[in-house]
Order: C-alpha cells, then structure tokens, then sequence
C-alpha cells in the first residue's frame, strides 16, 4: 500500500473540492474504496459529496443499520457499506459481497474498512480521514494497486 497524497480540508467548501476532484477521477471507471476514520471524522460526509458530483438523485444516508445503501440514478451505481456493527467476525460472512462489489465500472464505498483489512485480496483505494476540528479535516490518499495508484496521482489537490 502506498501513500499518494494528503490534502488538509480547512472547511467544507475543501472538502466539495476533494470530493469533486474524486468523482472526476472515478466517474468512467469506478473504484473500490476504504474509509477509515473515527466517528464523525467525516466518511458519510465525503461518500456524499462524491455521489452528488456523479448526479445520485436518491437521498445519501449512512448505512450503519442496513450495512449497504444502493445509489443507481447517477453515472454509475454507488454501493456504499458501513462494517461498523459487523465488526471482524461479521465482516467474514459478507467478503464474498464485498469482493463482488470490487469489480469495474461500479463505486463502492466501506465505511470502517478496518474490520475487513484481513479479509480483502484485491485491488483498492484507502482514505483515511482525520477530524483536526469542527471544520478542519486531513485526507490521506493510499492505493493498493497500480492502475489505483495512477487514478489517485491524476488528481489535482
């Protein structure tokens, strides 16, 4: 896994920027993606910047109940996993979807991918989102994968 970039939010407006400069990136693509960060550092919050840039018509809420929210209106389907209430043992009976939902042309988003880090073989971009304050965010941009990584370095931030 290798770290490709990190960019300091001091506000929401930074943070749209980010997930803007995300959504372009992954919008032909798609991409399978890990956040990390503790409660309320903001993962629901990017996951739905990201799907308003890519025109998601439907209401993005947290998962934390359902484990997946499904968004197909936009310019492709989003998928969007919280394993929080799974936690290690849980995790290990939904890999197969998980593993499902690593394909292209899709978008899927995990929220509290540490639970699942032993568990995934394949290819994957890690966000790692750290609260400063009420406003202020850090980002760190990591990719396991080249073709990840290549999609993570055309970002402007």
């Amino acid at each position: 896994m290798e770290k490709i970039f990190t960019f300091t939010a001091d506000n929401l407006d930074d943070t749209n920027f980010i997930a803007l400069e995300f959504a372009k990136a992954v919008e032909k693509s798609g991409a399978f993606v890990c956040l990390y960060g503790d409660i309320g550092a903001g993962k629901t919050a990017f996951t739905k910047l990201v799907a308003s840039h890519l025109d998601v018509k439907e209401k993005v809420t947290s998962p934390s109940f359902v484990i997946i929210n499904e968004y197909l209106s936009g310019k492709l389907p989003i998928y969007h996993f919280d394993l929080y209430r799974l936690e290690n043992e849980g995790v290990k009976t939904i890999i197969d979807e998980l593993t499902e939902y690593s394909r292209p042309n899709v978008l899927t988003f995990v929220e509290w991918a540490e639970f699942s880090d032993f568990e995934l073989p394949f290819n994957r971009i890690k966000i790692r989102i750290e609260y400063i304050d009420d406003t202020k965010r850090k980002f760190d941009f990591y990719a396991v994968g080249d073709e990840y990584k290549k999609l993570l370095e055309g970002i402007k931030h």
